[in-house]
């Protein structure tokens, strides 16, 4: 199949070149190939180069992941991915030596205690050897095992959810954090439905977390020992995230039309068999038969505000916080703490200026050199947005005052990079699913266009995935028969 464009031949656009846009080019390559289908596909990105917020650079020896490093791999959308491009034997699990988390407390790293999952403890003894909690603390959370399942059709804040079940404490000292380091949001607006409705689940089988936990026999693959999240789920890749996107963009570039340095300043519908306009700000017009929209829904917004103001405005009630990561490269020996662990979650009761730091050498051993660590702590996010405005020299500058009391990192780092990402995280707050069915619902009613990415259903990277991949497939079957008709059928 030619990238270049033919009368005869099913145009498809794809906005956003990041990991969502360029597995929806990959899918419709694969389903083409599968069903004898001419396809013409371009890819569109405002940026200069491919993989969005996904990317890996090596530095002074230690290797970076500057967004997501890693994949849980019971969502197939990653795993299956990188086994279809011949990446399996690269993916890297991993060190076991070390998974688990920590939690900062009274000003000091604490272990969570084993076997407690974002919500959760699968197990009651390590919580009561921790001195995370109180006395009262840990009375309150064993108390869940006998409370009655309160369980409502009405959307119920994961603040909501776990005070209600586990008490004040675990949700300040515990939970925060932990749900704080994946979506940056605060609690007690986040939706439980949408973001972990596994939890709502076990309530209404069991009607105690607890007892669900004791019920469901674990099993090694379940890795319900460790702390913190699931960690013997992840998985890397042995020369970063970057190795998916570099793999992904070889494969499809004979096939697609890329084009980069494309900010696109309108969409319209044009009433014709290439159903939609995109216009450029570079000048340029593009006609297509049908679309995927894998940017940001603000960006979709912006763009389609000319032609449907209702689905515009839907698409603006999904919110985003912005975030940026300092990565600093250290010698081990110039930090007191044994980082004998992935990573340390930082409790907004405890008024630091930072979410959380990353232990990345150690969650991967080839992320530095010997006798170095990695780090990557986070800061902004919902809950401290005026710290994300901060110049690069402040933020540095906290960074490192942060890293000297919580972890004892002293002397200067190898290096410092900053990586920003402005409205990068969407925010599953309250009601969530219901701004999601509406926005559904409005874009079905344009035929051959989707939209796709990590604001809906999903913020991980196999979810990101699997969006691209269920629009591509979408596109194909609503436009089979533009296919007959194109062919003279």
């Amino acid at each position: 199949m030619s990238a270049e464009p033919s009368a005869t031949r099913h145009r498809i656009a794809i906005l956003g070149a990041g990991l969502t846009g360029l597995a929806s080019a990959h899918r419709l390559l694969e389903l083409a190939d599968e069903r004898n289908l001419p396809l013409d596909i371009a890819v569109f990105d405002a940026g200069q180069r491919c993989g969005g917020i996904v990317g890996t650079v090596e530095r002074d020896g230690y290797l970076i992941d500057t967004g997501a490093d890693s994949f849980i791999t019971n969502k197939p959308g990653a795993l299956g991915l990188c086994q279809r491009l011949g990446l399996a034997d690269r993916l890297q699990a991993t060190d076991a030596r070390y998974r688990g988390a920590l939690v900062l407390s009274k000003g000091r790293p604490q272990p969570v205690p084993e076997g407690f999952q974002l919500l959760s403890p699968s197990a009651m003894w390590p919580v009561l050897r921790s001195p995370i909690l109180s006395p009262w603390g840990k009375l309150r959370m064993g108390c869940e095992y006998f409370l009655p399942a309160q369980p409502t059709d009405e959307d119920e804040s994961l603040a909501s959810f776990v005070r209600r079940r586990f008490g004040a404490e675990a949700l300040d000292r515990l939970v925060q954090p932990l749900v704080g380091g994946i979506y940056t949001s605060d609690p007690e607006r986040l939706s439980l439905a949408a973001t972990m409705p596994r939890f709502q689940e076990m309530e209404r089988e069991y009607g105690s977390l607890i007892r669900a936990a004791y019920a469901t026999k674990p099993t090694k693959s379940d890795d319900r020992t460790s702390s913190g999240a699931r960690y013997g789920l992840f998985a890397g890749l042995q020369g970063g995230m970057q190795e998916l996107v570099d793999t992904l963009t070889q494969r499809i570039q004979p096939q697609v039309a890329f084009k980069l340095g494309w900010r696109a300043t309108s969409l319209m519908r044009s009433g014709e068999t290439e159903n939609y306009q995109l216009d450029f700000e570079n000048g340029q017009q593009e006609r297509f038969s049908s679309v995927i929209l894998a940017i940001p829904p603000a960006r979709i917004a912006d763009l389609i505000a000319g032609f449907d103001a209702p689905f515009s405005q839907a698409l603006r009630q999904i919110e985003s916080a912005s975030s940026a990561i300092v990565v600093t490269g250290h010698n081990l020996s110039e930090i007191a703490h044994p980082l004998n662990a992935f990573g340390l979650v930082i409790p907004h009761r405890e008024r630091r200026r930072i979410l959380a730091v990353s232990f990345s050498s150690r969650k991967f051993p080839n992320r530095a050199p010997a006798g170095k660590v990695l780090l990557r702590t986070f800061v902004g996010g919902a809950l401290q947005p005026e710290l994300f405005a901060l110049d690069d020299a402040a933020l540095e500058q906290l960074v490192l005052e942060e890293l000297r009391d919580t972890l004892g990192v002293t002397g200067a780092p190898d290096f410092s990079m900053i990586v920003r990402y402005p409205a990068a995280m969407p925010q599953y707050t309250l009601g969530h699913r219901d701004r999601v069915a509406t926005i559904e619902k409005l874009q079905r009613q344009h035929p051959h266009l989707e939209i796709a990415g990590n604001s809906y259903h999903g913020v991980g990277v196999p979810d990101s995935i699997h969006s691209g991949e269920q629009a591509a497939e979408r596109i194909l079957t609503e436009s089979t028969g533009l296919f007959h008709q194109e062919s003279g059928n």
